[in-house]
């Protein structure tokens, strides 16, 4: 599993935004009619590199400001003035402490971030641990992408095994977010690493999750347990690989990569989310569908076909990738769909993205 990045950077224009303050302010009392109208500038100019830059580049900016006024007081002939000139540099060496307080305040809270933040990678990589890189004749690949920085935990899951009935994955997405949708995951992923070896078929082991999940949200208060459920996609691919069979609970459909050509899974009769058999419909029916020689399986959440561009329109996996094969692996396959939602969006997410890829390349191991 390949988790997003561990901070989002600043835009590169933002590190010489102090630079460029401070040559402006120098600029302005050089040029302006009234003396020192340049002063607020070159203030700014140190106060913003104290929160976007590191301390030495801080240091640096404070002493600039400090000569820039001196050269300025000098050629003004104020130097004579020797309390006027000290009142003058006090003020802006006492500005360059605040900086240099604010870069510390900074520091120190983005270094306690980022301890919370390898916390949280470690618990999501326990609960999601990274799935083989083959499994009989599959390459796996698979990634997790955070909505937000701050939050690596997330609701979204998936898993591969391999079973005395071929290989058998699951992908899903839990309602909500946080510490609670992260003990439905570790309910779900336990449930499946355990019947997945012993369930007859992928109708048998659906029912064995939605009893889990049942009995998981029994634990919880009504508000939660009420509005809980579970969108899961499983499937099963016999040891020839030659067809997958799959049980869609209300996820979005995967997606067959074949060459250059990108088609919908849509299965023919969707069943409800997992956790909402209370509702008394019936349970979807695995569906079989072929799985030619080179072809990928790309299985999402709908942090990627929910994904936004600026105008308000979703992303469309299957026109997105259309063309761009063939891919020599999965590992292609989900480098171009996450640098393609990225380019899509333009900017932070609204949902995490779990992305699942298995590609049939031959005869296993």
């Amino acid at each position: 599993m390949l988790m997003g990045s561990s901070a989002t950077p600043w835009p590169r224009y933002v590190s010489f935004l102090p630079a460029a303050m401070l040559a402006g302010g120098t600029l302005w009392n050089l040029v302006s009619p009234r003396e020192y109208w340049g002063d607020y500038l070159l203030v700014a100019a140190v106060t913003a590199a104290g929160a976007l830059l590191p301390l030495w580049h801080t240091i640096a900016i404070g002493v600039a400001i400090i000569l820039v006024e001196t050269g300025l007081l000098y050629a003004g002939g104020y130097l004579g003035n020797v309390s006027a000139t000290a009142i003058e540099l006090a003020n802006l060496a006492f500005t360059t402490l605040i900086a240099i307080g604010v870069n510390r305040v900074v520091a120190r809270h983005g270094r306690r971030l980022e301890r919370v933040r390898s916390v949280a990678e470690a618990a999501q990589r326990a609960v999601v641990p990274q799935p083989p890189a083959r499994v009989g004749p599959l390459a796996v690949a698979a990634v997790y992408k955070a909505a937000q920085i701050e939050a690596l935990i997330g609701g979204d899951a998936y898993a591969v095994q391999d079973t005395p009935y071929g290989t058998r994955l699951l992908i899903a997405d839990v309602r909500g977010k946080g510490m609670g949708a992260v003990g439905v995951v570790a309910v779900l992923l336990g449930t499946f690493r355990v019947e997945a070896d012993q369930a007859p078929d992928l109708a048998a082991l659906a029912g064995k999750l939605e009893r889990a999940l049942l009995k998981e949200a029994a634990l919880r208060e009504e508000e939660a347990r009420m509005e809980g459920f579970v969108t899961a996609l499983l499937g099963e691919i016999p040891p020839d690989g030659e067809r997958v069979r799959l049980m869609n609970c209300g996820h979005p459909s995967p997606y067959l990569l074949h060459g250059t050509a990108v088609s919908v899974l849509d299965p023919d009769e969707p069943g409800l989310p997992l956790g909402m058999s209370g509702l008394g419909a019936p349970q979807a029916e695995p569906e079989s569908r072929a799985l030619p020689p080179g072809s990928t399986l790309l299985l999402v959440t709908d942090g990627v076909t929910e994904a936004r561009d600026r105008t308000g329109a979703f992303y469309e996996p299957a026109g997105r990738l259309a063309g761009r094969g063939p891919f020599r692996g999965p590992d292609q396959v989900i480098d171009a769909l996450v640098r393609d939602v990225e380019r899509w969006t333009g900017g932070p997410r609204d949902d995490d993205m779990a992305v699942l890829a298995l590609t049939r390349t031959g005869p296993g191991r």
